[in-house]
């Protein structure tokens, strides 16, 4: 099996997955997690070496020295288990059984074989760390027999047991760094779909702002220059409301990119169907005549509804006004009561129609943004020719909470 190593969060402690927040903690710096294992091994080794040196007979000090030099080259040989898992656990292995042969066997643990185990499985090294332990133990158990060395029961079904929990260990840590790793990789492509659908619904909000407004302004200029000779006041008026769109247009488009900062609210608040008369208003020129047909009776959708209702509005009377050539078209707003209440929106115009053809394949600009918006909340839309002649939307969105 490859040493391919795991992201150094797997070796931290077991630490919540930040599943309600979306946020996954990182581990500690892979310096830590490179040097503890070290540290404590010769915390724990080194002392317990020289306490045994202290009390051994005078004919067995060159044993105690060398336990001493074991008990500080295994710590040190886990310095490169980071990056060579598989012959670090071989090397430990072979220097604690170095270790059980030459000191005596109340000797301390050779903790830094435990760590080298529990390194190797961790990052993929298992099959190094089998063969390497089991390699060490039939030499351990043959070996003593062979020099007279009493294995006591107790200690070897200790060191089994001790050797098992290593591995154990090791795989733990394993299985929840890969699943960190998924967890991550999750994390990162729903973070990558939120920015798409965010750059999304910017730039169907840009379409529609400025869209409208360049095709009021051109309604209101030609009225203007039509009337410029023989009625200067009308002609005042016209250009008086290209100014006004174009300032509202501005402030519409610093509200939408206000959220590409942080922490920074719309400039303007959202379009209501409040202000369909004035929108209506700033349209209508000589040959073109748009009604309003409200038939809510002062009732309110949500919020929610009344911005994607405006906005499909909005688009609807663009189109009408750019493509369709019409000269008169119908707004109504209605609600339809049942065990879901609708707010049923149509616009129907008397121009050329879309001759039976697919809206979104003929290419009338903004047909996609208005279905899209009735999609988001759980609405539909339908866009086609009217039986009568000319366009026909109509928007069908819960009614939702009333605002």
């Amino acid at each position: 099996m490859s040493d391919q190593p795991l992201d150094h969060a797997v070796w931290g402690r077991a630490a919540a997955f930040g599943t309600d927040t979306g946020r996954i903690p990182a581990g500690p710096p892979p310096r830590l997690l490179l040097i503890a294992p070290v540290v404590l091994c010769l915390l724990v080794q080194v002392p317990a070496s020289i306490w045994v040196a202290a009390h051994a007979d005078h004919g067995l000090h060159w044993r105690m020295a060398l336990h001493l030099l074991l008990a500080v080259a295994g710590p040190l040989a886990l310095l490169a288990a980071r990056r060579f898992p598989g012959p670090t656990v071989a090397l430990v292995s072979a220097l604690a059984l170095l270790d059980v042969l030459t000191t005596p066997v109340y000797g301390p643990p050779y903790l830094a074989l435990a760590f080298a185990i529990a390194i190797a499985v961790a990052r993929g090294a298992a099959v190094w760390a089998a063969a390497s332990v089991a390699t060490a133990w039939v030499a351990a158990i043959l070996t003593g027999v062979a020099i007279g060395r009493i294995w006591h029961p107790g200690l070897i079904v200790a060191a089994t047991l001790a050797l098992a929990a290593s591995f154990a260990i090791g795989a733990f840590v394993r299985t929840r760094g890969a699943r960190i790793a998924a967890m991550r990789a999750d994390a990162q492509r729903h973070r990558r779909s939120a920015e798409e659908r965010e750059r999304v619904r910017i730039a169907r909000e840009l379409h529609d702002v400025l869209g409208h407004a360049l095709s009021q302004m051109n309604v209101q200029a030609s009225v203007g220059l039509h009337l410029f000779d023989r009625d200067p006041e009308q002609a005042r008026t016209a250009l008086q409301n290209v100014k006004d769109t174009s300032k509202l247009a501005l402030e519409e488009v610093r509200g939408v990119l206000g959220v590409l900062r942080d922490g920074e609210a719309p400039l303007v608040p959202q379009a209501e169907l409040a202000e369909l008369p004035r929108l209506i208003a700033g349209l209508t020129a000589p040959g073109l005549d748009i009604e309003l047909d409200d038939e809510l009776a002062g009732h309110a959708p949500s919020r929610a509804a009344q911005f994607a209702a405006y906005r499909i509005v909005q688009e609807a009377l663009t189109n009408a006004v750019r493509h369709a050539h019409a000269r008169h078209v119908r707004v109504v707003l209605e609600r339809q009561d049942g065990l879901d209440p609708v707010l049923v929106v149509t616009v129907s115009d008397d121009g050329r129609g879309f001759g039976g053809a697919d809206p979104e394949v003929s290419g009338h600009g903004g047909v996609l943004g208005m279905r899209e918006r009735a999609a988001l909340l759980g609405g539909t839309i339908a866009i086609g020719d009217d039986e009568a002649g000319g366009a026909r939307v109509v928007a069908r969105l819960p009614w939702g909470r009333a605002s």
